[in-house]
């Protein structure tokens, strides 16, 4: 019996199938359109069930004996429809402006501090509610019709199974579930004018949903007794397959976006996550939560400078048959050693994310000169995304974490200069995890839980969470890059008044 992971996100989806003893099998994926406008960031969901039922009938081609399917999403983005579940419109993405108004009017109803003490989010307008509200005041036709309010993950659910249910972790990117007592807010439902009746019902992170449809197990190519499973939000998804299950471990995700996730064992101070905007997540483990501090461009930045700047690099790479990074890596070493850059790069190149949730903000490169080459400002980037994690784990100081160690995962957890820059600059063991996607392996250990293939976590990770390589931080580093990181904390108040 095969395993298979969901996972659907803004630009693209996939599946990946492991067998019972957790190896990886292949994947399918299938990117979809993103509409964006000057007025807003929307996409048509309907081509995100077009992907899903692409990618597993390609994977139920190939392994016909998939007994589980774990679904795991993105954040915030919400679709009303009908009774069937047909789209009423196109669905805004997080990072849509329309919103403001709204949170204003349910801060001024409710209170800033009391709607962080119920939903464990300071508000803002990347969440769903504030974005529901301007739906339905300024189209009250599109609501009127509405049967169903869905994100991205019981979207699909419902689509497979005829289910309607969301776990717990991807409930509360709406801004409307109350983490104390996991369940939808009356108070904030109340405020807002939102029917909480439209809404899925919250669950358990890795709670089935059943089993597929007729319908839908017609149009993938797989029995109707394949188990179906809502797993969670993707950052929970990925600290799972991390294999952080208490709060002496935080993953780095080190992927488009940088995103620090630490593990609490108890509710966290909600004041110290309020001041940071630091959000709090109901974890796959009961009674544990996490919390997400994150930079928009973590691999983001570095992909920039290589696309800009690294032109002539990239034609020398590919003669010396090395990846471009590693020869910048190695340009910079050969003339620098390991000794920091000069450079000071503000890492806010797409908005600044916690602890500052500035969507104005902008990118910054100081200290350049004619000296300076294509190495130094790759290295200089390298430096602002960790300096970035560094102030925001100063931020949670008070929140009660105590982790001692990070695990990485994503594409630049291959980058054994930026792990061990990590490691020296936050002065902590990083160990570098064998797969780049911990999101789909996550949803597999759930899934393969959920239908009987593993016994527990532990046994999960057993199987499928491989450690590679752990990096130890270097005093002498670590006291040179803390001499610049004294500079680096007043970049952001010193360029934000000037762009």
């Amino acid at each position: 019996m095969k395993i298979a992971g969901l996972d659907i996100g803004t630009t693209g989806c996939k599946c990946t199938v492991f067998d019972e003893s957790g190896k990886y099998l292949g994947k399918a994926y299938r990117d979809y359109p993103v509409r964006r406008k000057v007025t807003g960031h929307e996409i048509d969901v309907s081509t995100i069930m077009d992907g899903v039922v692409e990618v597993l009938k390609e994977m139920a081609g190939q392994h016909p004996d998939i007994g589980g399917i774990g679904i795991t999403s993105f954040g915030e983005t919400f679709v009303m429809t009908d009774g069937d579940g047909r789209p009423l419109h196109n669905a805004m993405l997080y990072t849509d402006p329309r919103g403001g108004d709204e949170v204003k009017i349910l801060s001024d109803k409710i209170g800033e501090m009391r709607i962080a003490e119920t939903t464990g989010l300071r508000p803002h307008e990347m969440y769903s509610l504030p974005k529901l509200m301007w739906l339905k005041t300024n189209k009250p036709d599109i609501y009127a019709q509405a049967k169903h309010i869905f994100l991205m993950e019981d979207y699909v659910v419902y689509h497979l199974t005829g289910v309607c249910q969301i776990d717990y972790s991807l409930a509360t990117r709406t801004m409307a579930l109350d983490i104390q007592n996991l369940c939808w807010s009356k108070i904030m439902f109340d405020a807002a004018g939102i029917d909480v009746n439209l809404m899925s019902k919250p669950v358990p992170t890795g709670t089935p949903a059943g089993t597929l449809t007729a319908a839908a197990a017609g149009k993938i190519g797989l029995p109707e007794n394949v188990v179906v499973v809502s797993i969670s939000h993707d950052q929970v998804a990925a600290a799972v397959g991390a294999g952080a299950f208490d709060g002496s471990v935080a993953v780095d995700g080190a992927g488009t976006v940088e995103c620090l996730t630490p593990i609490y064992d108890e509710m966290p101070d909600i004041e110290a996550m309020y001041k940071g905007y630091f959000s709090v997540v109901p974890y796959a483990i009961p009674g544990k939560y996490v919390a997400y501090a994150f930079s928009y461009t973590g691999g983001a930045l570095i992909d920039w400078c290589v696309s800009h700047l690294a032109k002539d690099e990239k034609k020398a790479a590919k003669a010396q048959g090395l990846s471009v990074n590693e020869l910048l890596e190695k340009a910079y070493r050969d003339e620098h050693g390991e000794q920091p850059s000069n450079l000071l790069v503000l890492p806010h190149f797409a908005g600044a994310a916690t602890p500052y949730m500035d969507t104005g903000a902008k990118g910054a490169i100081l200290g350049l000169t004619t000296d300076t080459g294509t190495a130094e400002i790759y290295r200089g980037c390298m430096e602002g995304v960790a300096y970035e994690m560094v102030l925001n784990v100063q931020a949670l100081k008070d929140s009660g974490i105590h982790f001692e160690k990070l695990h990485a995962t994503g594409g630049g957890a291959r980058s054994a200069e930026w792990m061990q820059m990590k490691a020296d600059m936050l002065n902590l063991p990083i160990v570098a995890l064998k797969t780049a996607d911990a999101g789909t392996v996550g949803s597999a250990m759930l899934t393969g839980m959920a239908i009987g293939v593993f016994a527990d976590l532990k046994d999960a990770a057993d199987h499928m969470v491989e450690e590679i390589h752990t990096y130890l931080p270097r005093p002498e580093q670590h006291e040179k890059y803390m001499k610049i990181y004294e500079r680096y904390e007043k970049v952001y108040a010193a360029v934000r008044p000037l762009v």
